[in-house]
């Protein structure tokens, strides 16, 4: 336990250092030795490169006797987790300068406390195998972001966000811990290495589905996701980026980790898989499209995306059931690249949204707009984080959803008529995802950063932090990388895949990897034409130069921001094709008969998450008038809990002479 011990007392000086600047310095340091530790033995164990540290047992060994091994896809993960945690940590800087004047300072200190461990427990929970090494860590993870969504505590409905994510982390733990306890009989060790015998011998899908729940609460399954819009919003920018970039992904590395040693009830695993996660991503983006909080909306798109990549997910195992190793390479492939890929593409939209948020001190698209004048390099990485989510070329996005795709498409050529029926569902969800992202994203680019300012703004916004700008630099490198020159990251993850999930060995990757190269050309020609069009445009402006005035509107030019489409009118004939399916309403706006130059009038949009209302609420409202209830053996008396202890104690006493204790 020494390495544990010494940790704690040095990430506890973080609280107790003088100044907010040394604890930042300090909290700094820990958080990048641990990146570059953790980084550099994620690369050796992928490529097989000697790692020097391997002496304090790491590697192959233990740590305290929590950890007992670093394969390849804790190696996956830790990479994931390590970029995009440092560039949320760089983006920080700049993104809490405004509360270092409204903030007590130790508030600050423990917000950066639990950055350290949240980071600590995020790279604990991928490496450990022990069960209860794994719920230790889970717990230390739940409580330290629990801390850090409560960041601005003092804001209506944050703590309530918080403690609601807070109880359901906590119900998920339970189905984790049902899950390995179940998974142990016959064995004296819990764990994840104690899954393959397990399910050699038992029944597969009720344990697999024990750990699909406690798994999918984390990464926002359909039914399992209502508390991911609300505590997106009440976190802090750089935190959302984490949150949706890699920590919800845990969820997703659980389920990819138990999947490794499914045994049976591959067919039904993998086809529920399909539909749960093909209904997911649906109601992901059917709900963000409503939505005018930007921050809000980027949550329901993590929903959406985590759709994808459980989808991806469910064609991986329904190959490997079917014997089909396409399916199977191609469908986890592209569930392993999305979810490296949505870890940069989403903190790159929330590192964007959160520079317009800090500078306008608002989430709602309809008091933006015209901001691509002030903020231009925001404007093009929310726009770069757009096309990405949206599975367009030239980006990362597009790479990762063509192999999703090209799974389908492999198994739709040589499959029964269920199977066909299954992925065809599957590939048209798929389709109406990618759609609604673009009409979503649409709308959401167009009114914050197009047009005119929908209010009058209170300063003149800017960019001006250079660690803000570094926080989306980073992100957006690898966005642009990914999606130019694909074949450098799906070549070597088709080979890990095979070796991780215990696929045919023989198989010939470039059976997947070989369209990258037109991929890759036709990325390039398109990068060409727009450069040549751009082209095009200057020459043609030094010839003739361009007048700008007043757009004609049939001969009246008096035109004010009112005078364009908001965010509502822009979804308007949506939300009207859609009632069926989720319930949306608008107040109404009346005028009296003598109102003949008519005053200011409120008007506000609602959407209903009809799980959360109709189904969380009705639970939790029903367990709060049951504790009421309840509450009536609370009098205030000393006898009365003397005789409840009374009681118990006779309960006791007849239960065990029944012999049922």
């Amino acid at each position: 336990m020494a390495y544990l011990l010494v940790f704690l007392v040095f990430t506890i000086t973080v609280l107790l250092l003088p100044g907010r600047k040394t604890s930042f310095v300090l909290a700094s340091v820990i958080v990048g030795t641990g990146i570059i530790i953790a980084s550099w033995m994620a690369i050796s164990v992928l490529f097989n490169i000697p790692f020097p540290a391997e002496n304090i047992a790491i590697h192959h060994g233990k740590l305290a006797g929590l950890v007992s091994s670093c394969d390849r896809l804790s190696a996956l993960f830790i990479l994931i987790i390590s970029f995009t945690f440092a560039s949320g940590f760089i983006y920080s800087v700049g993104y809490l300068k405004p509360y270092i004047l409204t903030k007590p300072a130790i508030w600050i200190k423990v917000h950066y406390l639990a950055m350290v461990w949240l980071y600590a427990s995020m790279v604990s929970v991928v490496l450990m195998r022990n069960g209860f090494s794994v719920l230790i860590a889970w717990e230390i993870m739940t409580l330290s972001s629990f801390i850090l969504v409560i960041f601005d505590f003092e804001l209506k409905g944050t703590l309530q966000a918080g403690i609601n994510y807070l109880i359901q982390m906590h119900i998920g733990m339970l189905f984790i811990l049902f899950a390995f306890i179940l998974s142990s009989k016959g064995s004296e060790q819990t764990g994840f290495d104690n899954l393959r015998s397990f399910f050699s011998s038992n029944p597969n899908w009720p344990v697999f589905l024990m750990f699909f729940i406690g798994f999918g609460l984390k990464a926002g399954f359909i039914l399992l996701h209502t508390w991911l819009p609300e505590a997106h919003p009440a976190a802090p920018s750089h935190f959302s980026g984490i949150m949706s970039g890699v920590m919800i992904k845990l969820g997703i590395y659980g389920i990819l980790r138990v999947s490794m040693y499914l045994q049976g009830d591959l067919y039904a695993i993998g086809a529920g898989m399909i539909i749960v996660s093909s209904a997911t991503g649906l109601f992901g983006v059917m709900m963000a499209i409503f939505q005018h909080d930007v921050k809000k909306l980027l949550a329901y798109h993590s929903i959406e995306n985590i759709g994808i990549i459980g989808l991806g997910i469910g064609l991986g195992i329904f190959g490997k059931a079917s014997g089909n190793t396409v399916i199977s390479v191609a469908g986890f492939a592209g569930a392993i690249l999305h979810t490296l890929n949505h870890s940069l593409f989403k903190s790159l939209l929330f590192y964007s949204a959160g520079s317009v948020v800090q500078q306008l001190h608002t989430r709602d698209v309809e008091k933006m707009g015209g901001l691509i004048r002030y903020m231009p390099f925001t404007a093009a990485t929310f726009l770069a984080g757009s096309i990405a989510i949206c599975g367009l070329p030239p980006f990362n996005g597009f790479i990762s959803e063509y192999l999703v795709y090209f799974s389908l498409f492999s198994g739709i050529s040589g499959s029964g008529f269920y199977p066909l029926l299954l992925f065809s569902l599957a590939m048209v969800s798929l389709v109406l995802i990618g759609g609604l992202a673009i009409f979503c994203f649409t709308k959401v680019f167009s009114v914050m950063f197009l047009g005119q300012a929908r209010t009058e703004y209170d300063h003149k916004p800017d960019e001006r932090s250079r660690s803000m700008f570094a926080g989306k630099l980073l992100p957006l490198m690898p966005v642009i990388l990914i999606g130019l020159v694909p074949v450098i990251f799906v070549r070597p993850l088709s080979g890990f895949t095979l070796s991780i999930f215990s696929l045919n060995n023989s198989f010939d990757v470039t059976t997947v990897t070989g369209p990258m190269k037109y991929i890759s050309l036709g990325a390039g020609l398109l990068i060409a034409f727009i450069i040549l069009i751009w082209m095009i445009r200057k020459l043609t402006e030094l010839k003739a130069r361009p007048v700008t005035g007043p757009t004609w509107g049939c001969g009246y030019t008096a035109i004010d921001a009112r005078q364009q489409y908001t965010a509502t009118s822009f979804v308007q004939e949506y939300a009207a094709l859609i009632r069926p399916v989720i319930k949306n309403g608008a107040s109404n706006v009346s005028f009296r008969d003598d109102e003949l130059f008519p005053e200011k009038h409120a008007f506000h949009t609602s959407s209903s998450d009809l799980f959360r209302s109709k189904i969380i609420m009705r639970f939790a409202n029903f367990m709060v008038n049951i504790f009421r209830k309840a509450a009536v053996f609370q009098t205030g008396k000393l006898q009365h809990y003397v005789l409840y202890a009374l009681l118990f104690l006779v309960a006791v006493f007849v239960l065990t002479l029944l012999k049922l204790l």
